[in-house]
């Protein structure tokens, strides 16, 4: 038999972690001395504590490792646990090694420019919206985009019927037909209240599980460089951007070097880009 300290001693852990064991059934001792409460280990015992270390080791919760040290959970059972085990370390790996490739951008981007970049990159999900919307043409990404978009905008929100209620900032967003002699597809929306709106006024955007965007302050006649920077950070990290972008008009009421706006990027291995009318 063997006191709690030395049995803790040979099986790698702490007293602490042997009391705890013992407290939820998981590693009782074979001896609890009535007078003092001195817990006795056998030798025997150190095989289950090692295999419930190991099973800690590939990321089970103790609540998992019960069943499965009392031989409570068949082999099959075991091997589904396990292979789901072995997805989550997968994406986990996964998700450590383009974390890895994003502290490396930053720092060749410090070492090349001597300074932290004012555009910063964040990946996040986009959630579904209603809109109204207003559909317009454009040959390409050039500087009559100054002029169609605040169009679009003008007629988007004069057709607004009473029953329309805008719920959140303008956005603008570019669709490529997948011609390449084809004009982009140039539309201008507005969230809106669906509870509030009828049905016939709606579209739907999809939601985008992954989207790189960035804050840009200033003129959207200079954009450019905000759109370069989450490009440049693509390329450095391995992601794939997927077709056009889109522009949130956060704040863009006062002088154009005041506005504030969010320029997105749909990434890869995503939903497109698509919108279709509610209920059809």
């Amino acid at each position: 038999m063997f006191g709690v300290g030395a049995f803790a001693r040979l099986g790698g852990v702490s007293v602490r972690t042997l009391h705890h064991y013992d407290e939820i059934g998981l590693l009782p001792p074979a001896n609890v001395d009535a007078r003092t409460g001195y817990r006795w280990y056998r030798a025997e015992q150190l095989a289950r504590l090692n295999r419930i270390l190991a099973l800690r080791d590939l990321g089970f919760a103790l609540e998992e490792i019960g069943p499965i040290v009392d031989d409570a959970v068949t082999s099959q059972e075991l091997r589904g646990m396990l292979r789901l085990r072995r997805a989550e370390v997968h994406e986990r790996m996964t998700s450590e090694v383009a974390r890895l490739a994003r502290v490396e951008d930053r720092l060749r981007q410090i070492e090349r420019e001597g300074t932290v970049s004012e555009y910063d990159i964040i990946v996040k999900a986009l959630e579904p919206l209603d809109v109204a919307w207003r559909a317009d043409t454009a040959q390409g990404f050039d500087e009559h985009l100054g002029e169609i978009v605040p169009r679009s905008f003008g007629e988007l929100y004069a057709g607004l019927g009473a029953e329309a209620k805008p719920c959140g900032p303008g956005m603008a967003f570019y669709v490529d037909s997948g011609d390449a002699r084809a004009p982009i597809r140039v539309i201008a929306a507005v969230p809106i209240d669906g509870e509030r709106s009828a049905p016939d006024a709606l579209r739907h955007l999809a939601p985008v599980p992954r989207a790189a965007t960035t804050i840009y302050r200033g003129s959207m006649a200079n954009c450019q460089e905000g759109y370069e920077a989450i490009i440049r950070w693509a390329d450095a990290t391995g992601e794939h951007i997927r077709g056009y972008s889109r522009e949130i008009y956060l704040d863009c009421d006062g002088p154009p070097e005041t506005w504030v706006t969010e320029l997105r990027f749909v990434l890869s291995d995503d939903e497109a880009v698509t919108a279709t009318p509610t209920g059809g």
